[in-house]
């Protein structure tokens, strides 16, 4: 239990209650919360009782996700008169431009922090769009550069919710239901509608972020696999109740359909003393999932290392899935054990979070990203391609690597800061230009 009267949110000792997907409940003090009934004629110490819905509330029940706050204001006092504002680099879909073309396979170097200070809302820069913000459906990728805490400044977006992949320092997710740090290695799910402030704890700070506008990550199903590995529920960590009392001329600034408002109040928006649900923030720890793979031959699809994944209106295809790509053993007989070469429907941006890539072990580096639309192919480099093909196939391990995908049913698209400004690398297309016909009319090339 946590209460702050003045100044930040602080986090000595955090704590965090784990589960995926778990009805929680918490309270900051003592008889906070109501017991037996959501809302009562009159709240434990003077607070009101608010609901946050995360879907309709006639949602069926394993869909259903909303959580009751009790809180010192309403939210109603959180929000002023608003007023827009530009975000110049965070865009939405659709975010289309006829001079940018998203049609080939796309690889950037690590994004560079500029000479100035960024918080989350200004260093947060959209590297590709995807479907439509305004019916809820695709998602967008962006790189944070962000090198100072937000100060009596607060954030939510109405539009989705934030996918947190760090890659370069630790971060403080201060929201309305409790603290997150957040560091590389891990990620972090901030849902919609949820204000926060963010701080740097160690910085500078680089990382993505994956905005899903449709259905909330879940958990995939895995079906043969059975009941465990992949990313157990009880790796998955909800914060404790944390609130602020605390009066200070403030801002709070609002996403909605791709536009930016800011309003101005009094006080601490962040002050939920008590709350139940199932509607909270988490974090994981990337070091826990448990991959399963091939132990005798050829290479399943990459599908087996989905970590979460936000369901579409199709069966089996997703909005997107969140795929992780770490420390494992390679252990396939007679068998080419870095992905295959492919075409697929699916539109792939890829970040490396730290150490190599297999099927890039050049120019993919820490903080790299790469895209790889619908149906266009791509696959290992010449350099990965001879390795896997001549190498001698003893076990071997993957070590010190870890680089996941954001994988959409639909076409990303560039937008004009990843086009033009952007560290692009303008030969990345050339790393398949070294593979030769190597047929010959011969049953065994040699």
């Amino acid at each position: 239990m946590r209460r702050v009267q003045e100044g930040a949110m602080t986090a000595n000792a955090l704590q965090y209650m784990p589960g995926f997907g778990n009805d929680f409940e918490s309270e900051a003090l003592p008889g906070a919360l109501p017991q037996g009934q959501n809302s009562p004629q009159r709240c434990p110490y003077g607070l009101y009782a608010e609901q946050l819905s995360g879907t309709a509330f006639t949602a069926p029940r394993g869909r259903n996700e909303r959580s009751w706050c009790y809180r010192i204001r309403p939210s109603v006092r959180h929000v002023g008169r608003f007023q827009p504002i530009d975000v110049s680099h965070w865009k939405s879909a659709p975010n289309i431009f006829p001079e940018v073309t998203s049609l080939g396979q796309y690889r950037w170097n690590p994004v560079p922090h500029g000479e100035g200070d960024t918080d989350w809302i200004t260093g947060m820069r959209t590297v590709t769009t995807a479907g439509d913000v305004n019916t809820q459906t695709g998602m967008a990728s962006h790189i944070y550069l962000v090198t100072q805490s937000m100060v009596d400044s607060y954030f939510y977006s109405a539009d989705g919710e934030l996918l947190v992949v760090p890659q370069q320092g630790t971060l403080r997710f201060c929201t309305e239901l409790g603290v997150l740090d957040v560091a590389p290695g891990e990620i972090a799910v901030l849902p919609r509608g949820l204000v926060y402030r963010v701080e740097v704890i160690e910085g500078p700070c680089r990382g993505f972020v994956c905005e899903n506008y449709g259905q909330q990550f879940d958990l995939p199903d895995r079906g043969p696999i059975g009941a465990n590995c992949m990313a157990n529920p009880r790796d998955f960590k909800t914060p404790v109740a944390a609130f602020e009392d605390r009066d200070a001329p403030s801002t709070v600034t609002l996403k909605w359909c791709g536009q930016f408002h800011r309003s101005e109040i009094g006080h601490s928006p962040l002050d939920v003393v008590a709350w139940h649900g199932n509607y909270a923030p988490y974090k994981y720890d990337l070091s826990t999932y448990s991959p399963v793979g091939a132990i005798l031959f050829d290479h399943p699809d990459p599908s087996i290392f989905t970590v979460l994944t936000a369901r579409s209106e199709v069966e089996g295809t997703a909005n997107i899935d969140f795929v992780l790509f770490r420390e494992r053993w390679l252990v396939a007989e007679n068998s080419f054990r870095p992905p295959w070469y492919h075409k697929n429907v699916m539109s792939e941006l890829m970040g490396n979070i730290y150490g190599e890539y297999d099927a890039k072990p050049d120019g993919f580096g820490p903080g790299a990203m790469s895209l790889h639309n619908c149906m266009l192919p791509h696959g290992p480099d010449q350099a990965a391609f001879e390795k896997a093909s001549t190498g001698e196939l003893v076990p071997h391990k993957l070590d010190n690597t870890m680089s996941f995908m954001f994988e959409t049913r639909f076409p990303q698209h560039l937008t004009q800061w990843a086009a033009n400004e952007a560290p692009i690398q303008p030969d990345y297309a050339d790393v398949w230009s070294g593979l030769e016909k190597k047929f010959d009319g011969t049953i065994d090339p040699g």
